[in-house]
């Protein structure tokens, strides 16, 4: 089964509408006797549609900055507007609304609950939006990551890849116009990891989900149109790849 596209060209309000404008953000710890700087000063904007790598040495803030950006983490000063939302200006109740209905995730360590089936896993966003329909979407999506007989299984019985490819139908069934994903290839083998990326992007090309994505993987950085650099918590380049 294809992924249905949208009614509207995936990219075609890219260039009109921001989804992620991020100021003046700043992350700091408080230390015995001194303070951490984990991030400074950081400053961009994100179109809708867009596909954006963060990338930086171990150590950088990326991470730090992908949970700031999805509203899990508080930042020590600036702010996040995503879809338009200061997410200062809401409680942990509301960042979680906004998350639960724009926002999807895919993490190096999948997060699948192992207690549950794939089928489960993929229609749990669902249930706890309170959807009636969660079945035939969950089943539909599963399908298109090429898991369509393997619904019944618990994580434990499928490979890494196949555990990422849940973890990607889980992020896409409520239809997130973001995609937030924190080292998605860095569990697998390279074949794996570059059937994860196809997938991603495909997603991305057909139903004009944002993503942006944390990663060490060149080959997956050098498939976004943009890449952000952070060298120690600072933002240093904003590259854009030629079309």
């Amino acid at each position: 089964m294809k992924i249905m596209a949208e009614a509207t060209p995936p990219h075609a309000e890219a260039s009109t509408r921001a989804v992620l404008d991020v100021q003046g953000l700043g992350k700091r710890v408080a230390l015995p006797g001194s303070e951490l700087v984990i991030l400074d000063s950081i400053d961009f904007t994100i179109d809708a549609g867009d596909t954006v790598a963060i990338v930086g040495a171990s150590g950088s803030g990326k991470s730090t900055l992908l949970s700031l950006l999805a509203g899990l983490d508080t930042p020590s000063r600036g702010e996040v507007h995503l879809d338009g939302q200061a997410l200062s200006n809401l409680d942990e109740d509301g960042r979680a609304q906004v998350r639960a209905e724009k926002v999807g995730f895919v993490f190096q360590n999948f997060q699948l609950l192992p207690s549950l089936t794939a089928l489960e896993n993929v229609m749990l966003p669902l249930e706890l939006r309170g959807e009636r329909d969660v079945e035939r979407p969950a089943r539909e999506m599963l399908a298109s990551v090429g898991l369509g007989e393997r619904l019944g299984h618990y994580p434990r019985q499928l490979s890494g890849g196949e555990q990422q490819r849940v973890a990607l139908a889980r992020s896409f069934v409520t239809g997130p116009s973001l995609l937030f994903a924190d080292e998605p290839t860095g569990n697998l083998d390279t074949h794996t990891g570059e059937t994860i990326i196809e997938l991603l992007f495909s997603m991305n090309a057909q139903r004009g989900t944002t993503l942006v994505l944390v990663t060490h993987d060149e080959s997956l950085a050098r498939r976004c149109a943009r890449r952000l650099r952070l060298d120690a918590g600072r933002l240093v380049a904003d590259d854009r790849q030629p079309q």
